[in-house]
């Protein structure tokens, strides 16, 4: 019995022994690189329209690329200033926000494309006639702002039409175009097209509608970084990116499961008017498909130049290559 006691006291000793000497050399481990913070500027309230980014988080794919997102909704954030500046690293921007930024030395550079059409539109009710851009004229007209996207778009219908803005009446009204319309304080208003004409709808208006995309390919809504982030951090450039392009996919192939998780993020989704809201997504969907998801087009880019300096905002012809860049939308 003693002979087994001390056999089976050396084999525990032998065993402690092997064991000491492999914890002593222990096999290198992979670290992880540090999780980086981005505040992203949105550029509008929590929205359906959002649900790439949403999806994005819902299933991790920021978390995968070592991110911790932040979505900035204040309309008081000048996302493109502060990018510009390299206080921020990354704005959702449309195409004119960039080429008018660098025409005041600005860095910006747009490495996404989210939208892959410009989502402006004029709706009229369909006794006011409007099936063509050469209908606007003598119309009285109301949109949000005399700037932005809203205005681009307006001009880049007007231009098709050979029409200036002495041709129309143009109505400052704030963010109540469906209102406006309704009470025929105007006789045209400008929409996103993938938004107010489905609320107009909605409430059983008869309306006409012309697309900026249907005349003209503009440079539209996407994400933009600076000239310093690519030379010193191209790798978050291309982790952002990643994030959201697997959003953007995943919320094109399962849209019903996006709209779910939109209800997460969307204060008040629950209470909206579902059948609207979905539609809302929907429609935005078709402006992000792409053969190539994220790619920007420079025949985009060469138009948006074009009516930018149509309209005198900028003065001389920019140098695009460096306003944009698919270079980052690769896995």
């Amino acid at each position: 019995m003693s002979k087994i006691i001390l056999a089976s006291l050396f084999f525990s000793l032998l065993l402690g022994g092997c064991g000491q000497t492999y914890s002593a050399s222990p096999q290198p481990q992979a670290t992880q690189p540090p999780v980086t913070h981005i505040r992203l500027p949105m550029g509008y309230i929590p929205n359906v329209q959002y649900a790439p980014f949403y999806v994005a988080v819902d299933k991790g794919y920021f978390r995968d690329e070592n991110i911790a997102i932040e979505f900035d909704y204040s309309f008081e954030t000048d996302g493109i200033s502060l990018v510009g500046a390299n206080n921020l690293q990354f704005t959702l921007a449309s195409g004119e926000q960039v080429l008018l930024a660098r025409a005041q030395g600005l860095p910006v550079v747009y490495v996404l494309g989210w939208w892959q059409d410009y989502p402006v539109a004029v709706v009229a009710k369909s006794e006011n006639i409007l099936h063509q851009p050469a209908d606007l004229k003598g119309k009285k007209i109301g949109l949000p702002i005399l700037g932005g996207a809203s205005y681009i778009g307006l001009r880049a219908l007007l231009n098709v039409a050979n029409l200036k803005d002495s041709d129309v009446q143009l109505d400052v009204i704030g963010y109540n175009q469906v209102e406006a319309l309704v009470s025929d304080q105007e006789q045209a208003v400008v929409v996103y097209a993938n938004n107010e004409p489905i609320q107009l709808e909605a409430q059983g208006y008869a309306i006409d509608a012309i697309r900026v995309a249907d005349y003209v390919e503009l440079a539209s809504n996407g994400l933009v970084t600076n000239e310093q982030t690519i030379a010193e951090n191209p790798d978050l450039v291309k982790r952002m990116n990643r994030a959201i392009l697997r959003g953007i996919a995943d919320a094109l192939a399962n849209p019903n499961q996006a709209y779910d998780i939109c209800l997460l993020y969307v204060e008040g989704l629950a209470q909206a008017d579902e059948k609207v809201q979905r539609k809302i997504m929907f429609a935005s969907m078709d402006f992000w498909r792409a053969s190539v998801l994220g790619h920007t087009d420079p025949l985009a880019w060469e138009n948006m130049q074009r009516v930018l300096l149509d309209m005198s905002l900028i003065t001389q012809p920019l140098d695009l290559s460096k306003a944009y860049t698919n270079q980052f939308i690769q896995p």
